[in-house]
């Protein structure tokens, strides 16, 4: 299972570190997202599992909301875990989001996502902000699942 995450991550790196660089298109941050949401749901998946192991609960959901829901309750007091499950939700609304596209092959590129009724510029500097914080999350669940 771990090696999936992993290797979710080596391709969601390669996005960010290559072909973004290389490429500087909105649609490379849009498949970034995708390729960061399917890393979030296998660390979900692992922690629930391991969570089942360890007796902090009875059975793992089987739907998506209901997983976030146990997920959030489980690990109520993990800051990186809580915010790692707010970004996952925000990934998923950008999927369904209005977005629009500045600066294509250029050096500021910016995807622009209206997410309840308010513009959230996503560029360079922002995905970084998130990678970061997606690597403290993939620690954590290598931590909690030694």
């Amino acid at each position: 299972m771990f090696e999936y995450i992993l290797k979710e991550k080596i391709s969601a790196d390669h996005l960010l570190y290559v072909s973004l660089k290389y490429t500087k298109t909105c649609d490379v941050m849009l498949n970034l997202i995708v390729r960061w949401i399917s890393l979030i749901e296998g660390c979900n998946e692992f922690l629930l599992i391991k969570a089942k192991k360890k007796g902090k609960i009875s059975k793992v959901p089987e739907m998506p909301k209901l997983k976030i829901d146990k997920l959030k309750e489980v690990f109520k007091k993990e800051k990186v875990v809580q915010d790692t499950l707010e970004l996952y939700l925000f990934f998923k609304r950008v999927e369904a989001s209005q977005k629009l596209k500045e600066n294509d092959f250029r050096k500021n590129v910016t995807l622009k996502i209206l997410d309840r009724g308010n513009w959230i510029d996503i560029n360079l500097d922002k995905l970084k902000e998130y990678n970061e914080l997606l690597e403290r999350f993939i620690n954590y669940v290598k931590q909690y699942t030694l």
